[in-house]
């Protein structure tokens, strides 16, 4: 994947070196030239500019990005950032770093996925810009029990959670909306950019897959 990172504090960095440790094309974007100094393991190239200067970004090759991680330390240059590389350029993933999280639901209905400055974590930006990835938060001793985090495809958006229950092998537990966790899901529709926590099988991890990919279960 080609990605772009807008920002090299703790987290860009981090994230834009674990990226590219993996073998992934991998842009950071910074104003200060000093913040690339924390990347002392990466393959990727590093940009002097912003995150929202049309030149800056066709030098990061943003017409080719699968997604972009705007996590700079400023609320609305995040926001514009992946608007512009989600509208203007067409990239699918992006998510966007917010420190007031009472916007949150402002920017969710502009369709930009936001994550909470005091809940976010290299983990987290990688659930939005790469929503494909299986990974596993917890598996039972015996291994038959895993539970899994999957960000909603935007097909099932606005269905109601209770429909990504399938049989006894998958069972929607909790939800991260808008950088807030919640438990107490009964009766509520899915959103873009809700992170979902499943319960599943191991024959039920393989329907939740199909589901989300738009297949049968």
């Amino acid at each position: 994947m080609h990605i772009v990172v807008v920002g090299c504090g703790r987290v860009g960095s981090s994230l834009a070196m674990q990226l590219s440790e993996q073998g992934h094309s991998i842009v950071i974007i910074d104003k200060n030239r000093e913040a690339f100094r924390r990347l002392t393991a990466f393959d990727g190239r590093a940009l002097v500019g912003s995150g929202f200067d049309r030149e800056i970004l066709a030098k990061a090759e943003i017409q080719n990005a699968d997604a972009l991680a705007s996590v700079t330390r400023g609320d609305n240059t995040n926001i514009l950032c992946a608007r512009i590389a989600r509208d203007n350029f067409g990239v699918k993933n992006v998510v966007a770093r917010i420190y007031d999280s009472q916007r949150a639901s402002i920017y969710l209905k502009l369709g930009i996925p936001t994550v909470a400055s005091a809940l976010w974590t290299t983990q987290q930006v990688r659930r939005y810009i790469m929503p494909d990835e299986n990974a596993v938060s917890w598996t039972d001793v015996s291994g038959g029990l895993q539970l899994v985090e999957r960000l909603v495809p935007d097909a099932l958006a606005g269905k109601p959670l209770s429909t990504m229950a399938l049989g006894d092998n998958v069972r929607p537990v909790s939800l991260l909306r808008g950088g807030v966790a919640r438990v107490a899901i009964d009766g509520l529709f899915a959103q873009e950019g809700d992170v979902v926590q499943f319960m599943v099988t191991g024959e039920g991890l393989k329907s939740l897959t199909s589901l989300l990919n738009g297949g049968e279960s």
